[in-house]
């Protein structure tokens, strides 16, 4: 069923929502500033942009320091004092190197460059942001969908138990299960739909759904779109597909996003949300 609001307050609502996506996109850390992405191996890796380390990375100093994979799966860095470079913003050279499955990741910085650890699978990675990237300072804004209150869905929700685990490939070629806690159906046009919203993390607050539909690779970003959603509440699921966004993948290289899994594949148009993306030249 659809839910109908108020055309004029329900517009602004959403016009609201989109705003701050695009300030969350566009901040100096934000999607727009990733530069780069190296994968690591394990034991020591010399990390900086001079061709002679084991992991090159422009826009660092040329030695910047040397990061250790341990057995143990930890990630330590111990830096090149000549480097200047700063961890978590302090004038240390020595810490361990929290990846991005922790809340508050490791951030290591020097000037407007700063890069992070990643864990994929097990695999552990370095990602790079510049806050003068081009991607960010020519970012010209994205187009959408028109408001169509017609796709604020209401659907049924039917618990899960245990979650089923939704296996989801990546645009790194890795596969991640994701649990979801259960089914959200829904008509539309006169058919009738099924989708299957995850918990990212087991700390979630909102429901997050990938799906692809008949627009995906023509109008809209051919991967996924993202979209969350808060908790059920008796027995229903609120899917605002006007919120339905591009994921990182499509202004960056340096992403790894989930794909769409076919159990979220739609059979129909859904012309809400955002647009393929058309970067400035």
């Amino acid at each position: 069923m659809c839910a109908m609001p108020a055309n004029d307050t329900y517009v602004r609502e959403v016009e609201r929502w989109h705003a701050a996506r695009i300030q969350r996109l566009t901040a100096p850390d934000g999607w727009l500033s990733l530069v780069g992405l190296e994968w690591l191996r394990p034991g020591a890796n010399r990390v900086g942009s001079a061709d002679d380390n084991d992991v090159v990375l422009a826009r660092l100093p040329p030695h910047l320091g040397t990061v250790t994979w341990a057995e143990d799966g930890t990630l330590t860095i111990e830096l090149d004092p000549a480097a200047a470079a700063r961890i978590d913003g302090r004038a240390v050279t020595h810490a361990e190197l929290l990846d991005d499955s922790h809340t508050a990741p490791t951030v290591v910085s020097f000037g407007n460059v700063s890069f992070i650890a990643l864990d994929r699978s097990g695999r552990k990675g370095l990602r790079v942001r510049d806050s003068q990237a081009p991607t960010r300072t020519r970012f010209a804004g994205i187009q959408r969908f028109p408001v169509d209150p017609g796709w604020r869905i209401v659907a049924d929700w039917t618990p899960l138990s245990p979650p089923f685990q939704l296996a989801t490939g990546t645009v790194i070629g890795t596969v991640e299960h994701y649990p979801a806690p259960g089914m959200a159906v829904f008509r539309r046009r006169g058919e009738r739909f099924t989708v299957y919203p995850v918990l990212e993390t087991p700390a979630a607050k909102q429901l997050f759904l990938i799906f692809a539909d008949q627009t995906s690779g023509v109008e809209t970003h051919a991967a996924a779109r993202f979209l969350y959603a808060d908790p059920p509440h008796d027995g229903k699921l609120v899917l605002d597909f006007n919120r339905a966004y591009n994921p990182p993948c499509c202004f960056t290289a340096f992403a790894t996003c989930p794909l769409a899994p076919p159990e979220n594949h739609l059979a129909v148009r859904v012309d809400a949300g955002e647009l393929k993306y058309a970067p400035v030249p």
